[in-house]
């Protein structure tokens, strides 16, 4: 039964990544600028700028284009970068270990801060504690990541001399400064979800406390639902957060490499970097679906 209502949500799944590609393809184009006249730079002239566009076949009609690069994708070839001219699905690969980690780590320190922070909140209601807790989290979601992370940068450079590590330090190299390296990224990152997720620990919580005793026999499989949902809702946040954090922090992430192809108008970076990030998106919520069926059999049906 699990199988085959997990095989229903694939099949939903599939319009939705259809229609992502089209919009991961289309919106790239939409961007002022020309790539062939940036690769040319001075140099720019009618004959050239005609013979680069067709070189790179962006002077064919752009539902060729979207078709041919469709069945590139079908194949696993998200094509060559127009700058590097080295496969987009090898230059992801060597990044988004580097982004994974960074968001791996922002969501454990989100749950960190969100389950007890949320449970205290609940338990100590209208206390000084639960007025504490709510204003932090408040201001958890409406401090922008980019302003938290120059002030963490800046702040202790003046006051003591001190400015956390920029730059990247291999994991094979330096274990224990890799690690070190993403702790203050990670937390910066993990905030603003932390905050969204111990609200609604908060509430779901004291739906529970206010039930008789023989809710708290059931378990807490009803209460925990609604948190996985909002978890799995925050990944697109905690992954768009990425590319302020590792521009800020100068890591090697996938993010940043997006960022860097917006500036080139590098579009196969561009549409393969979101295609692969709407791709987890998709991944992740069909894992969600399949925890649901974990917590409540009765979802399966």
């Amino acid at each position: 039964m699990l199988r085959r209502y997990l095989a229903k949500r694939l099949l939903v799944a599939t319009p939705s990544l259809l229609i992502a590609s089209l919009i991961v393809f289309t919106l790239p184009r939409l961007i002022p600028g020309d790539v062939v006249v940036l690769m040319l730079a001075e140099k720019a002239y009618a004959k050239d700028l005609e013979e680069l566009r067709a070189k790179l076949g962006l002077d064919r009609p752009l539902p060729v284009q979207y078709l041919e690069w469709l069945g590139r994708v079908a194949r696993g070839d998200l094509g060559d970068s127009l700058w590097t001219k080295r496969p987009v699905l090898e230059e992801i690969g060597q990044r988004l270990p580097v982004t994974f980690e960074l968001a791996t780590f922002g969501l454990a320190f989100a749950l960190m801060i969100a389950v007890p922070v949320g449970v205290i909140s609940a338990v100590r209601q209208d206390t000084v504690r639960d007025y504490v807790a709510r204003s932090l989290a408040i201001l958890g979601l409406s401090v922008p990541a980019f302003w938290l992370a120059t002030l963490l940068i800046v702040l202790p450079a003046i006051w003591w001399g001190w400015r956390p590590v920029t730059g990247f330090v291999e994991f094979s190299r330096d274990p224990v400064g890799h690690l070190t390296q993403l702790l203050l990224p990670a937390l910066i990152l993990g905030i603003a979800t932390g905050a969204a997720l111990m609200r609604l620990t908060r509430g779901m919580l004291l739906e529970v406390l206010r039930q008789d005793y023989t809710a708290w026999a059931k378990g807490l499989a009803e209460p925990i639902i609604p948190v996985v949902t909002l978890l799995g809702t925050q990944l697109p946040q905690i992954i768009g957060g990425t590319v302020i954090i590792e521009t800020v922090f100068g890591l090697p992430g996938m993010s940043r490499f997006l960022f860097d192809a917006i500036n080139q108008r590098d579009y196969p970076v561009i549409q393969g970097v979101n295609l692969v990030v709407v791709s987890l998106i998709v991944l992740v919520n069909l894992g969600v679906d399949a925890l649901y069926a974990v917590l409540d059999p009765r979802i399966r049906y």
